[in-house]
């Protein structure tokens, strides 16, 4: 002869193991919406921003940002403005490549708008910088490169427009 348990007593362990099942799965599925959300505003090296071939004009200005420094004008160490036919989706595109120049490790992009890039560290010929790059359309953007370390913080401004097709 079998016995089996009396079928009451299995109704509050079936329901506390269905409970115990269902907060694991909430957990997780918790644990998953909360990593999608950390990481939706981090943008993939795939997802820079495009822009149109065709001549573009740059007008780069390099600024000193220390206290020390007078007026604005006296800030300006350069302002250079330049044209030339360029894809600019290729230089972006290394822009947002994740590089590390010796001891500064790169953070990847957070898109914090719709149009709008932020690099908290991003490695480049300044040296440890924040960058941000406001898209304004495939034809026109304006990137910010911050250095706050050092001796001599400035900030290098590009303002980008296309202005023609290339020839």
């Amino acid at each position: 002869m079998i016995l089996h348990p009396n079928p009451t007593s299995m109704i509050p362990r079936s329901r506390a193991l269905r409970h115990a099942i269902l907060a694991k799965r909430l957990a997780m599925i918790s644990a998953g919406v909360s990593l999608l959300v950390c990481t939706a505003g981090l943008a993939n090296a795939e997802d820079w921003p495009k822009f149109r071939k065709g001549v573009w004009q740059f007008e780069r200005t390099l600024a000193l940002t220390g206290r020390e420094f007078g007026s604005d004008e006296d800030r300006v160490v350069f302002k250079r403005e330049m044209r030339r036919c360029v894809d600019p989706s290729e230089a972006m595109r290394e822009t947002f490549r994740s590089v590390n120049v010796g001891n500064c490790h790169s953070q990847r992009a957070e898109r914090v708008a719709a149009n709008k890039y932020v690099f908290a560290l991003r490695c480049d010929y300044m040296g440890p910088v924040r960058t941000t790059i406001d898209v304004e359309s495939d034809a026109a953007y304006t990137e910010i490169n911050e250095l706050e370390v050092g001796p001599l913080p400035r900030t290098d401004t590009v303002i980008a427009q296309r202005i023609a097709d290339c020839d």
